[in-house]
């Protein structure tokens, strides 16, 4: 059983030939999502934007709600180091590219976009599923 529950945020983006923009983690070497855990006061949308800008140094604005993925049973449950175990609910956004030239940070050690029927080998499990659902472009969000 989980500890905790915490909140985070994903951005899914699409550049102009349909490619999505994955980054490979400096934690755990994995490719996945630009996101991260939301900020005591922001709002899911801020969370999402900002963790957008600083894994990515893009500018984006919120265009739709993607889901919600919650369930333990799709991995959204962590173990992280010292053995804290956190259930964590994702809540996922489509964006769009304002601004900015695309740079990894210090919590990445790559950047780039992809063809989502070429994606990285190892790119997280949970986050192929949210590419699949931005790219159904459905009326509305999935709960996970």
């Amino acid at each position: 059983m989980p500890d905790v529950v915490r909140v985070a945020t994903n951005g899914v983006i699409f550049d102009d030939q349909g490619r999505v923009l994955l980054q490979r983690r400096a934690d755990n070497g994995f490719w996945g999502l630009p996101g991260g855990m939301l900020d005591p006061g922001e709002s899911l949308e801020q969370g999402a934007i900002r963790e957008v800008l600083e894994e990515t140094n893009l500018q984006v604005t919120i265009q739709r709600l993607i889901g919600i993925y919650s369930d333990p049973k799709q991995h959204s449950i962590a173990t992280y180091p010292g053995g804290n175990v956190v259930q964590i609910v994702t809540v996922v956004f489509g964006c769009e590219y304002q601004s900015g030239e695309l740079a990894i940070s210090d919590e990445s050690t790559d950047i780039g976009y992809f063809a989502p029927g070429n994606l990285p080998e190892d790119t997280v499990l949970s986050h192929r599923q949210r590419i699949e659902d931005a790219l159904t472009n459905q009326g509305q969000a999935y709960v996970r």
